[in-house]
């Protein structure tokens, strides 16, 4: 039986050994083993046989064989390889080149340099409507995969859509599959931008795109509430810085962990944030900002975070979001309506060391400005305190002086008025006594000089009355006599009371006079020669003698100048200016 030698290129060989053909290295090409069906190799015969038609029609029923021998079965139908082989055939025929065809990624298995994907199509609802197998072949996946990711940023995997071109391939053992040999990768982008889109314009129609941007900054950090998946290489980053800050008792950061991508990655992600803001709302102490972060990734891992109910959600919390998912070339939704979005996690964290550290340094500015202010009002204060002391203090030395002055002369006024009362006093004691003494002269010259012609007038007329008046006469001269004696006895206690009253008045003059000299005395004493000479003042001495005046130095006389920590020895030499009397 001869051998069927295949025609293929470079490309096609994994596909046709996956096939079950064989290489001859001495020939340098594929050929089927004996006894394999050539349907599946139809594209790379040189000279394909065509089934025209297969014969389905079943054989006559055999006639009864005789009891006691070996039937042999007859021939019903066809192999199953061979209507395999007819449908690969067609399908072959039918498909000659690869179509372009919209698809789902379902499932990515890589095995051996191969990449085996599970396709679907979904309807509006979500259900699936469509199912096949695809594969790209090694060589083939060598070219278009890294280009498309590398255009993309995103891995090929479950739950992205693509445009590709594939042929449909049928094999009699594995079944119908494509064959996939080119990806656009503008349409994948496409279907992720429109996705996103349709997030924003739904969310700008409802009035919650800018809500959260909306909302004041954070004046200050002291507890976040941190949304990543668990073990994340970001969230790590993140920890390092966010740790630190805890130590020191700056900021508080509490974790919610949560799956970030696969199906219903924003479900989950979602819930998450509502049990831990219900959690915050009921202690009363909401956060000052939500953080959501996770390290980079491809756009399609990123991508399940483009979801409406997650990114509404955001929008309507009531506190700051802050972004850190993947890196700056990546971009979510979540990313668009968060107060502040940073490039990764880790400058998340140092966003918020950023506003802390502001914080601190304004409290430090403003804490140097207080010392500054309260030192300046301080030495404003000593300064003016110090002024005061020096005005009171010159007042004080002010008054002491004008009080010593007034006092030396009040001194003086009162020791010449003391004085001057007592010899007021003393010359009126005299010219009293001297008046009373001459009135009682005259009064008694007087009483000398009527007595004899009144005595004789008396003894006249007494001899005439004598009779009639002796009784009246004697009661009347005992009363004469007594106020005669009351009169004398008055005139010389007042006399002697007018002269006790002067000599009491004189004498507090003069013990007024006593005190006052004796507290200038003290006051004068306690102002010594030893307390003029330490304020600068110098004494004099010449010939064992003080001099007070400029007219006691006589001419070439020695003079002795005492200071108060010294004497100097020194002489007159010029008298002119000295005014002699």
């Amino acid at each position: 039986m001869s051998t069927t030698y295949l025609t293929t290129s470079y490309k096609d060989r994994e596909q046709v050994k996956a096939l079950g053909a064989r290489w001859d290295p001495d020939q340098k090409k594929w050929y089927v083993p004996d006894g394999k069906d050539l349907a599946p190799f139809a594209p790379w015969m040189p000279a394909p046989s065509r089934l025209t038609a297969l014969d389905a029609r079943p054989a006559a029923l055999p006639t009864a064989a005789p009891s006691g021998t070996d039937v042999a079965l007859p021939n019903k139908g066809i192999p199953l390889s061979r209507l395999l082989g007819g449908v690969a055939q067609a399908v072959t025929q039918a498909f000659r080149s690869s179509v372009w065809t919209t698809v789902e990624v379902l499932k990515v298995d890589a095995r051996r340099g191969h990449v085996y994907l599970e396709l679907a199509e979904r309807d509006p609802g979500g259900e699936a409507v469509a199912q096949a197998r695809a594969m790209i072949w090694a060589d083939t996946a060598i070219q278009i995969i890294p280009a498309f990711e590398q255009a993309t940023g995103v891995v090929l995997g479950g739950g992205i859509k693509l445009l590709v071109r594939a042929r449909p391939t049928m094999h009699t053992l594995y079944g119908l599959s494509l064959v996939i040999d080119a990806i656009d990768p503008d349409y994948t982008l496409g279907d992720l931008e429109a996705r996103k889109r349709e997030i924003r314009a739904r969310l700008q129609r409802e009035g919650l795109f800018d809500r959260n941007r909306q909302l004041p900054p954070p004046w200050d950090y002291r507890a976040v509430l941190v949304i990543a998946p668990q073990g994340a290489a970001g969230l790590g980053d993140f920890q390092a810085e966010a740790g630190r800050l805890e130590r020191f008792g700056i900021c508080t950061f509490t974790y919610a962990f949560s799956c970030f991508q696969g199906e219903g990655a924003a479900a989950e992600v979602l819930k998450t944030l509502n049990q831990a803001m219900q959690v915050c709302r009921a202690r009363g102490d909401l956060p000052d900002a939500v953080v959501i972060i996770r390290g980079g990734g491809a756009v399609n891992d990123l991508a399940w975070l483009n979801d409406f109910d997650l990114a509404r959600a955001f929008c309507e919390l009531e506190v700051p979001v802050l972004t850190g998912i993947g890196h700056e070339r990546d971009n979510t939704v979540l990313d668009e309506v968060a107060h502040q979005r940073f490039d990764t996690p880790s400058k998340v964290i140092a966003g918020i060391e950023q506003v802390i550290v502001k914080r601190v340094r304004e409290g430090k500015a403003n804490y140097t400005e207080i010392v500054r202010v309260a030192g300046q009002a301080l030495t404003s204060t000593r300064r003016a305190v110090e002024r005061a002391d020096a005005t009171v203090r010159h007042q004080a030395q002010r008054h002491l002086v004008t009080a010593r002055e007034t006092t030396a002369s009040r001194m003086a006024d009162v020791r010449v008025g003391a004085l001057q009362s007592i010899r007021d006093a003393s010359q009126a004691t005299r010219e009293t006594f001297l008046a009373v003494r001459h009135l009682a002269a005259e009064q008694i010259g007087a009483a000398r000089q009527q007595v004899p012609s009144t005595l004789a007038e008396i003894r006249t007329e007494a001899r005439q009355t004598l009779r009639q008046a002796r009784t009246e006469s004697g009661a009347r001269l005992a009363g004469v006599r007594e106020r005669a004696t009351l009169d004398a006895t008055h005139a010389r206690e007042a006399a002697a009371r007018g002269i006790a009253d002067v000599q009491g008045h004189a004498r507090r003059l003069v013990a007024d006079a006593r005190t006052a000299s004796q507290a200038l005395m003290r006051e004068i004493a306690g102002q010594g020669p030893e307390k003029s000479l330490g304020r600068g003042f110098a004494i004099v001495h010449s010939g064992g003698s003080t001099l007070t005046s400029a007219r006691q130095a006589a001419p070439g006389s020695a003079l002795d100048i005492q200071f108060h920590d010294g004497r100097l020895a020194a002489r007159t030499e010029d008298p002119k200016g000295i005014d002699t009397p």
